[in-house]
């Protein structure tokens, strides 16, 4: 039974494959809103300039249910709304500022994760929770590497310094976060393959 659910993390993306361009586009654009649906549950953080979101988990759930080129195009789609002004980045900021500011590192890495979170689909790796676990944590190890190269770099804090506060105060929770994805894709998979038949 368990590998019968955790199959359909790696299915959906061949019961996506005949569908129509009108499909595509609206769950694209679906997975854009949940972005920014998910960005807007932000905590900020005393110690960081980074809040804590629920936009890891939308990334992990709309990559190993979409696949990774969807998930990445919704992603790219998510950035555009923010860089012309909607709302949709955490705690409600927009426009090009917020691309230059403290949290643009995660937000340039979303594509790249997306994309990753993905791969597990069209690669099997999801066959497993295990394996599929792995896979989104290194999708999570993308948006890290990017907040905390933007951190050190652009914002001149410094390799340790951005290590503490773009990265260890979110690392326990976004392990939960991968926990919840692994049993949340399947069913995501299967309302997908839903609306695509």
């Amino acid at each position: 039974m368990q590998r019968d659910v955790t199959a359909s993390i790696c299915d959906s993306p061949e019961a996506l494959a005949g569908s129509s361009a009108v499909s595509n586009v609206l769950l694209i654009a679906g997975a854009s809103a949940l972005f920014a649906l998910s960005a807007q549950v932000a905590i900020p953080l005393p110690h960081s300039p980074v809040p804590i979101t629920l936009q890891p988990l939308a990334i992990l759930v709309i990559g190993a249910a979409l696949g990774p080129s969807r998930a990445a195009i919704a992603a790219c789609l998510y950035l555009l709304e923010g860089l012309v002004g909607l709302p949709v980045f955490a705690l409600g900021h927009s426009g090009p500022a917020a691309l230059i500011g403290p949290t643009a590192g995660y937000l340039y890495a979303y594509p790249a994760a997306s994309w990753i979170a993905g791969w597990c689909a069209t690669r099997r790796v999801g066959s497993s929770p295990v394996r599929a676990s792995l896979v989104m944590i290194a999708a999570i190890v993308t948006l890290y590497l990017g907040g905390w190269s933007w951190l050190a770099a652009a914002w001149g804090m410094g390799s340790r310094v951005a290590f503490f506060a773009g990265i260890a105060p979110f690392f326990l929770a976004d392990l939960v976060k991968v926990a919840i994805a692994v049993l949340t894709v399947p069913t995501a998979s299967r309302v997908i393959a839903r609306f695509t038949t």
